[in-house]
């Protein structure tokens, strides 16, 4: 069998590499993951005769919070955790190489947004910061320090220094991003008004049962008229991925080429359907070599001819995630 090195996965740069390696790591990971090649074998399929993408079968996301999903053995260099209300059970990935994570958020933010050190990185994540165990904290610790800039950092709650930073900034003409959680960016728009058309604002999702849901239209609408900004940026990533999409404005996200996405008929998980149509959404992430590179969300999208992807909103039988995207 051939192994999938590092290079290989951050190296891809069409649809026919991608191919080759995605069928690889299934290969591997149905050899060598206990969950995966149990939850295979179980469903009657012989990985060996697996040739196309579109037969590769996808681990129910469940399955982080039930099992230990890892390929390797040895201790795991990070335990990443999902947020939730309390009682709810939380997903756990063992990250054996945190080095994979790491080379996957920064060449996917430089595909997407440049030189990282161009910027000053703004952090609006209350709930993140107050637990452990978070990736998305994990990413945004190593984005500040990169950036380097003296005004990067956390705010907490503190939306007066927050707003002295942003129209310091916009003073400086100092390229920005504001990452936030969704119910802190509507809290701190709802009670400052900032100008700064060119800021960044990328929500990461996520009420976390603090406001009432919205529909997307809504809240970036409520979002752009508090920053002054023409759209909202939006991340999709979770605890269970390795590698994160980026949307640009209108929810419209793009993978980095070490990522795809699937549309999985929602009464029948093995069918994958056409672009345009609605469906439960698949995500193929090759940086997570050493758990599982295929999971079945329960989050509902659609898929498009260029590749892009949007996210619908989530199954009603799915608990409430601190990194879902709001309902369409």
């Amino acid at each position: 069998m051939i192994k999938t090195t590092q290079e290989d996965i951050f190296s891809i740069q069409n649809n026919s590499q991608f191919e080759k390696i995605a069928l690889q790591i299934f290969r591997q990971q149905a050899e060598h993951c206990k969950v995966y090649m149990d939850f295979v074998i179980n469903l009657g399929i012989n990985a060996s005769e697996i040739k196309s993408l579109n037969k590769i079968p996808f681990l129910p996301i469940e399955f982080f919070k039930s099992h230990e999903v890892i390929c390797a053995s040895g201790k795991a260099d990070e335990v990443f955790t999902s947020s939730g209300t309390t009682g709810m059970v939380q997903s756990r990935h063992l990250v054996i190489n945190t080095d994979l994570y790491v080379q996957s958020f920064r060449k996917a933010f430089y595909i997407f947004y440049g030189d990282i050190t161009k910027y000053a990185v703004l952090a609006l994540l209350p709930s993140y910061l107050e637990r452990d165990g978070s990736s998305l904290i994990y990413m945004v610790d190593d984005l500040i320090r990169a950036s380097a800039h003296e005004q990067s950092g956390y705010f907490l709650y503190d939306h007066k220094k927050l707003n002295d930073t942003l129209l310091s900034l916009k003073k400086s003409k100092t390229p920005t991003i504001l990452i936030g959680v969704t119910y802190a960016l509507l809290d701190f728009a709802e009670s400052h008004s900032v100008e700064f058309p060119e800021l960044i604002v990328m929500e990461t999702g996520g009420m976390k049962g603090k406001r009432r849901e919205m529909v997307r239209k809504e809240l970036h609408e409520t979002l752009c008229a508090g920053f002054g900004v023409p759209v909202i940026h939006s991340e999709y990533g979770m605890t269970e991925l390795l590698s994160q999409a980026y949307s640009k404005g209108a929810g419209i996200f793009h993978c980095p080429p070490w990522m795809n996405i699937q549309i999985r008929d929602t009464n029948d998980p093995l069918e994958v359907l056409e672009t345009g149509q609605t469906g439960g959404i698949n995500v193929i992430d090759l940086a997570n070599i050493n758990s599982c590179s295929f999971i079945a969300t329960q989050d509902l999208g659609k898929t498009f001819s260029d590749g892009t992807f949007e996210v619908l909103g989530r199954f009603d039988n799915s608990d409430i995630r601190g990194c879902n995207l709001l309902v369409q």
